[in-house]
């Protein structure tokens, strides 16, 4: 089915957003311009990186047969909207609207449960079809 595979190359790419901000901050956390050097600081990046970076390849993960793991899309969704809310709300209390917040704020709060809502669409459309002989 031609919606399938387009629900899979969008999370594909959508996916390698966390992929590489996660594998990139767990890498070399310095590269997140935090004002702090201490060591907790630095740490409790690469591990939150790290995170990123798991969420990413569990959206991967879901890429085969992508219409039938729709528990797995709903929780990673469900993480990465959290985070976002919480991104949101340290945004409005910092009153900082900057392309590097807005950006990642699009993906939490938008991509991810838009695709999230395509994939349960399609989960479905798919398991009421007759399979064929």
């Amino acid at each position: 089915m031609i919606e399938i595979r387009a629900l899979q190359t969008a999370v594909a790419l959508a996916a390698l957003v966390p992929v590489l901000a996660g594998a990139i901050g767990a890498y070399d956390p310095g590269m997140l311009d935090l004002i702090s050097s201490q060591p907790q600081t630095v740490t409790n990046a690469a591990y939150l990186s790290g995170l990123l970076l798991g969420i990413g390849l569990g959206f991967w993960s879901c890429i085969p047969a992508i219409e039938s793991k729709t528990g797995r899309f709903t929780l990673l969704t469900t993480l990465v909207v959290m985070g976002g809310l919480a991104r949101l709300l340290a945004a409005m209390r910092l009153s900082a609207w900057t392309p590097l917040i807005i950006g990642p704020l699009g993906m939490e709060l938008v991509v991810a449960p838009a695709l999230c809502l395509w994939q349960r669409r399609l989960s479905k459309v798919t398991s009421s079809r007759p399979f064929a002989t």
